[in-house]
This record gives structure tokens, sequence and C-alpha cells, in this order.
């Protein structure tokens, strides 16, 4: 738009939100999400279960990088966990957005889809965010310069020895 001069966006309904949850397979690029009305860990653990119903039984151990957001240390995720031990979450540091290949995957978003957009009723806009995702897949993922440190070569050892000592158990 012209500079001073503001076109008016509308608001798609009253106050209507809609919460994107996702995980990108590093080994193909491909985006698995969900859309869902609350921001909590429901929605986290429907995530889970969309990513270890997608992977099948041939995949023995499906770990999930996450950051330390509130809904992802839940109780209930925890509980969750607990009754399926083929998903295990690895922690990212606090703090480390740049380390989340998700956010990468989905920064753009808002940018093409969300922000200053001119749709009228939510569920085009939630169209628009889907056909962005599947237009815009699949995402090459290259680790940041920080996993190339010494102490995550380390950790990584650390959690391959871990996981065949519980397997050889």
């Amino acid at each position: 738009m012209s500079k001073g001069t503001q076109i008016e966006i509308p608001t798609p309904g009253q106050n209507q939100k809609q919460y994107l949850a996702g995980a990108l397979d590093w080994r193909t690029g491909a985006v698995h999400y969900l859309i869902g009305p609350r921001k909590n860990n429901l929605l986290f653990r429907q995530l889970l279960a969309l990513l270890e119903q997608h992977c099948g039984p041939q995949i023995k151990r499906i770990y999930v990088v996450a950051d330390n957001y509130k809904i992802h240390k839940a109780k209930a995720v925890g509980a969750w966990l607990a009754t399926h031990p083929r998903v295990g979450i690895l922690w990212l540091p606090s703090h480390c957005p740049k380390a989340n290949p998700i956010e990468r995957a989905f920064g753009d978003v808002p940018d093409k889809c969300t922000r200053n957009h001119t749709r009228k009723q939510l569920h085009w806009l939630i169209w628009d965010v889907k056909q962005h995702l599947a237009h815009n897949s699949p995402w090459e993922y290259k680790p940041p310069e920080l996993y190339y440190g010494s102490e995550v070569e380390a950790e990584l050892t650390k959690l391959y020895l871990e996981s065949n000592s519980k397997i050889a158990a």
C-alpha cells in the first residue's frame, strides 16, 4: 500500500482462532501437521499419535524434537508417552528457535498466508495455509551450525548408547 494510506483488513469472524501443530520429517522433508481450536497438550498428543500412525510398525523408535513450551511437558503428555514407548522426545535448548527445524518450515506461514490476509471466513484462511504447506513442501532440512559442536556429538553418542542398551536389555 502507498505511504500514508492503510487498507482495512477484515477479521475472519468473531475472534476465531485455529492453531497449527506440526512435525518435519528430516529424511523426506514432509511436514505432518494438525490444525486445532486450542494450543494445548491435547493438540500435541494428537500430533504425536499422528506421527506414530504415519510411521507404521516397521519403525521401531520415533524421536520428536521439541522445544520447552509448557504444553510439550504437560503431565498428560508424560502419561501418553508412558503408554507409547516407541515415541521419545528430544529437548531443544531453551530459547533456541534456530535449532528447531519446524520453525523454518512454518516460519513463512504468517508472511504468506495469515498476516494482512483478505479472507472473510476462517475456513478459507485455513485452506490457504494447507495449500501453502502442500505446494511448498518438501522442505530440505539443513542442520544449523550449532549441531556440529563436540557437545552435540557427545549427546548424540550418549542417546545412541542408551537406546542400544535398552534394546539389548
